[in-house]
């Protein structure tokens, strides 16, 4: 039995609700962090989901509107000269990176020590979703007994809105418990792996399948809307599930947010392993794949896009999922996407839901650590760079946190001297508690006062232009 629950903080100016579900009760603390300020909590939880949700399943409270018996004066010379605004001060932009973060370091799974996270947002309401926490081992041991708990680590980044990355982050993990359940501990890899894949295309149906039935049924047009909504727009998903007992660790992924290991070597040196592999046109191997599957249609890829978006796998999407007629009803009645072209839309269902998932053993005694994140922060650095990051962190850690050397001045920063994001290990700073916030301050320019003090000045809708959603979280291993 599932339970929801909802608790309510503010993030960027308007309410955030954190989303709480539980599998089964589970007393252990968990930590809240944002906007400056700390909350503990001490409760039943053994999944936690967290993404922004704007809408709540109770009536909003009446407004306390103040009634005044007349308008205010404005004084008209108050405001003259306009006023331009200072750009963040240094202390400014770490508040701003720690809006939203969040950090865990007395965790209940065995192997892991730590775990931090951090997001900022590009888009007005941010699309990118993410999950973490802990829940029961789907297999029993000899005689009914549970095992140790598992760890569940998610990054969801959706686009055209965040209606699919948000169901997807609060329900992909039931979906996949519910498929693993059906096996026992003595199922192999592979079976393993394809009760995960299944858990996740099971959820994508839910979304994509019946649509004729959802869009003839009986309900209300608002309910229609609502159910059909996961599948308007769509959404990447990463998702990371370690087992303690065998020191077993998957990483599923569908889109091209991404996952990468840093061990440390014999010599101290950390070493990057990819734990995914983004699906999208620059990987040649989903070309092909989709070239086979759809041949004789060459205008499905266009510069780095496949159907109009860079992921080749996505949740939802249902206008590249749907065949013709249904998904130009689907616009016709309920807005749902572009109409599309016979001639461009021949071999329908383009997109699929189904993930690969990559298998590790983590060796026990070895210093290692995972990274997702979703693309906002691949774009800008490669994932060797991103494992080197990360240990550059540990290091100061060890190190008890020196304050960093002044560096020297960067120069003037403007986009069409620098372009893209990108990466400069000259413009390395560490100086971040949470390693998430380290991580995204590094992407947006590091040292470089002014170019992340300008990106961040950035707001919606331009500051898409420049940088997108940044969604990371970091989980240690020992």
């Amino acid at each position: 039995m599932f339970s929801t629950r909802f608790f309510i903080k503010p993030c960027y100016n308007r309410p955030y609700v954190r989303t709480q579900s539980t599998i089964s009760v589970r007393t252990v603390k968990a930590r809240s962090l944002g906007l400056g300020s700390a909350a503990t909590a001490i409760g039943t939880l053994a999944v936690t989901w967290y993404g922004g949700k704007y809408y709540l399943n109770e009536r909003p409270k009446a407004a306390n509107v103040q009634r005044l018996s007349n308008l205010p004066s404005i004084d008209p010379e108050s405001k003259y000269p306009f006023q331009f605004l200072a750009p963040p001060t240094p202390a400014e932009v770490t508040k701003i990176l720690n809006q939203n973060t969040w950090s865990f370091t007395n965790i209940s799974v065995p192997g892991v020590s730590r775990c931090d996270g951090a997001q900022i947002p590009a888009n007005g309401l941010i699309e990118d979703r993410f999950l973490y926490g802990i829940f029961p081992s789907p297999f029993q041991k000899d005689g009914g007994a549970l095992e140790k708990d598992w760890l569940a680590l998610g990054v969801f980044d959706g686009h055209s809105g965040s209606q699919t990355s948000e169901a997807v982050s609060t329900s992909i993990l039931p979906y996949v418990y519910n498929s693993l359940r059906k096996l026992t501990r003595s199922a192999n890899g592979t079976s393993i792996d394809k009760a995960i894949m299944d858990g996740f295309l099971a959820l994508d149906d839910v979304f994509i399948g019946q649509i004729q039935q959802k869009m003839n049924s009986k309900a209300s047009f608002a309910e229609k809307v609502l159910r059909l909504a996961p599948g308007f727009n769509g959404s990447c998903a990463l998702l990371a599930l370690f087992d303690p007992s065998t020191r077993t660790l998957r990483v599923a992924c569908t889109g091209d947010s991404r996952a990468v290991l840093g061990y440390q070597t014999a010599e101290g040196k950390w070493e990057t392993r990819p734990l995914s592999v983004d699906q999208n046109v620059k990987n040649a191997a989903e070309v092909e794949r989709v070239r086979c599957e759809h041949p004789n249609e060459e205008n499905l890829i266009r510069e780095s896009y496949y159907m109009g978006y860079e992921p080749t796998r996505v949740f939802g999407d249902g206008k590249s999922k749907w065949p013709l007629e249904l998904s130009n009803e689907a616009k016709e009645r309920f807005n749902a996407g572009h109409a599309q072209k016979p001639e461009r839309y021949k071999t329908p269902p383009y997109h699929t839901a189904r993930p690969e998932v990559v298998t590790t053993q983590l060796e026990k005694g070895r210093p290692a650590f995972m990274i997702l994140a979703s693309d906002g922060v691949w774009d800008t650095m490669s994932s060797e760079q991103g494992v080197a990051l990360v240990g550059r962190w540990v290091d100061w850690v060890k190190a008890g946190k020196p304050a960093q050397k002044e560096v020297s001045e960067f120069g003037e920063f403007d986009l069409k001297e620098e372009g893209a994001l990108d990466f400069k290990e000259a413009k390395t700073t560490v100086q971040d508690e949470n390693v998430g916030v380290h991580l995204i301050r590094n992407a947006l320019g590091g040292a470089h006062h002014d170019m992340v003090s300008g990106l961040l000045s950035f707001k919606p809708p331009f500051a898409r232009k420049v940088r997108d959603d940044m969604t990371v979280q970091v989980v240690f291993f020992d």
